[in-house]
Parts: C-alpha cells; sequence; structure tokens
C-alpha cells in the first residue's frame, strides 16, 4: 500500500476549488492500493488534516509528518494545487530536491504553462496559432490608443500567471480599459492583453494514459456570460458539452494540436488546453496543468466520455509518478 500525499489548497484565489479537487481525489482513490493524507498547503501553514479535522505539522525539511509519535513519510505525492505554488513550479522543484515522485508535470514545464506570455512565445514558431496579445508589467506607462490599436476592440485584459478565470475581463469601449487592468494586477504584476476571437471555444485534455498519451474527448463551452469566466465555470453560468458538437474536421485538428503542444513541450501528468475555433482553425489560449478534479470539472467529464473512471485517471496519475524514480 502506497502512502499519498495529496496536496491542495495553494496561496491563490482558487485554493478554495482545489480544496474541493483535492478532496475528491481523496474520496475516489483505490484504498486496496492507496493511503490517502490530504495535505493542505497554506499561506501560514503546511499541514496534514485527518477525517476529525485534526491537524499536524508537516516538516518542510523533508516533508514528513508525525502522528500518535510516529514519523509518517510519503511514496508519492498528488498535486492538486490550482495556482501557486501547485501550478507554477514551486512544488514540483522542491518535491524533486527531495527525490519525492509527484502527478504533475516537471518544473520547468509547470513554470511555462503557468505563464501565458511565454508559453505561447515557445509555442508561434512550431505554427500554433494564437491571439494577438500586448504585454505589460506592473508601474509600467499604459498607452491606451497603442493597445487598442494592436490588438482591437473588444479585447480580453488577463493576469498573465492565473487560473479559474480571476481579474479577467472583457473590454468593450475603451474607457474600461484602465479598468480591466487594475483587476487583473489585483492577481499578477504581468498582464496580457489579447484580442477578441470570434468562434466556438472547446476545451481539450491530454494526458499520459498506461504509457500512452491519449486526446480526450473535446469539451465545448457555451458561457451564458460574454466569456468562460469564474461565474461560468464555477456557478452554473455555463454548458459544458463533451463531445462538442464541431465538425470531423475541426475536432481532427483541435486533437492534433493538443497532442502536438504536449509533445512539444514534453509534458508529463494532467493537461487541458483551451481553443477557439475561428473559421475552423484552432487558436490556443492557454494549457493548465492542474486542471480541476471534481466529478464536475471538464477534464473528469472528459475522462468519463473516454470511459475511464476517477479512481482509474487518479490511479494511473500515481502509477506514472512512481515509474519515474524506476
Amino acid at each position: 500500500m502506497k502512502k499519498v500525499a495529496i496536496i491542495m489548497g495553494g496561496y491563490s484565489s482558487e485554493y478554495q476549488i482545489s480544496l474541493i479537487s483535492g478532496n475528491v481525489v481523496s474520496q475516489q482513490l483505490d484504498r486496496s492500493k492507496y493511503i490517502p493524507y490530504k495535505i493542505h498547503i497554506l499561506k501560514n501553514k503546511w499541514v496534514y488534516v485527518d477525517e476529525n479535522e485534526n491537524e499536524f505539522s508537516i516538516d518542510k525539511n523533508d516533508f514528513s509528518v508525525v502522528v500518535d509519535n510516529q514519523k509518517i513519510t510519503f511514496d508519492v505525492v498528488f498535486n492538486a494545487i490550482h495556482g501557486t505554488p501547485g501550478e507554477d513550479g514551486l512544488m514540483q522543484a522542491y518535491l524533486q530536491l527531495l527525490n519525492i515522485p509527484q502527478t504533475s508535470c516537471d518544473f520547468y514545464q509547470a513554470a511555462l504553462t503557468f505563464n501565458k506570455r511565454d508559453l505561447l512565445s515557445v509555442l508561434k514558431p512550431y505554427g500554433i496559432k494564437t491571439a494577438i496579445s500586448y504585454l505589460i508589467n506592473q508601474g509600467d506607462a499604459i498607452n491606451t490608443e497603442e493597445i487598442i490599436k494592436r490588438v482591437g476592440l473588444p479585447c480580453f485584459v488577463k493576469p498573465n500567471r492565473s487560473g479559474s478565470s480571476f481579474g479577467i475581463s472583457m473590454v468593450k469601449e475603451s474607457e474600461d480599459l484602465l479598468t480591466a487592468i487594475e483587476n487583473a494586477y489585483k492577481e499578477d504584476n504581468e498582464i496580457i492583453i489579447e484580442s477578441y476571437l470570434k468562434g466556438t471555444e472547446v476545451s481539450v485534455g491530454v494526458i499520459n494514459y498506461k504509457g500512452e498519451i491519449i486526446v480526450l474527448p473535446i469539451t465545448e463551452i457555451v458561457s451564458e456570460n460574454d466569456f468562460f469566466d469564474y461565474e461560468a465555470k464555477y456557478q452554473g453560468k455555463s454548458s459544458e458539452i463533451t463531445p462538442a458538437r464541431i465538425s470531423e474536421v475541426e475536432k481532427n485538428k483541435v486533437e492534433e494540436t493538443a497532442k502536438r503542444v504536449y509533445k512539444i513541450l514534453n509534458m508529463s501528468g494532467f493537461s487541458r488546453s483551451e481553443f477557439i475555433l475561428v473559421d475552423g482553425e484552432p487558436f490556443m489560449l492557454e494549457m493548465n496543468t492542474i486542471p480541476g478534479l471534481t466529478a464536475e470539472s471538464i477534464l473528469p467529464q472528459q475522462a468519463r466520455a473516454a470511459n475511464i473512471t476517477l479512481p482509474e485517471l487518479f490511479g494511473n496519475a500515481i502509477e506514472l509518478a512512481l515509474n519515474k524514480l524506476r
């Protein structure tokens, strides 16, 4: 029986969603193979939380915990932290230094994919289509006319390193641009402003399953709001249709692009990439390496459509992580 530390929480606005994902992982793990330990990674504490909600401090020197005078170390870490420090490479690097296997991608891939600007810059030479973008850092002079001349209206203002649509605004009028930028700065000190792409939004998971890179069934996103924002993602203001209502040609293009990106980046673990189909061509928006893992989340929906259960999905991730060290 392998002792599995399920890390959840994190330091970003997404920590509550991460706690839900982590709890689902704990509930769904096959208890005949794994002993799950819920580990809350929070700004003010790292603790193991037992079934009675008792907390035990994690020793950061070796990522261990003492319970009833017994020291517990872990065979593997299941990473369920959305945002920093679980999705941006920090936990991956820390665990690699300790030689503890973990289920997400390696630290470089995590840092790269978490940075929208850098990810899209790396992929462009490979012919991956993206929106027109404009980049600013906190403290830069803001030239509204120059920004709009480059990206047009409407446009999207996004924190460069953030998830779950926190801090994202759709700007339709030039006078709203500065407010949107200030809103994005609440999440990150780097901002990416992108042109509006009119088309069908789709989300596609690519995973290594039993040693083979597979593309999961594609999900079509239909938001009641202007875009797939936090309300749409987590408060029922959207329809998520799996499989997506797109043509066979479009389906093949999205699958080919998503799988190619996974390979270009030398990814491992889970990935969920977002695209807008414009005149049948997929334009990449971003990649998530720690996507939501609740039963209602997009990646588990796609796994179900591929006849992969949550215990199989999570168990596979653990076994692949353990095999990295063999």
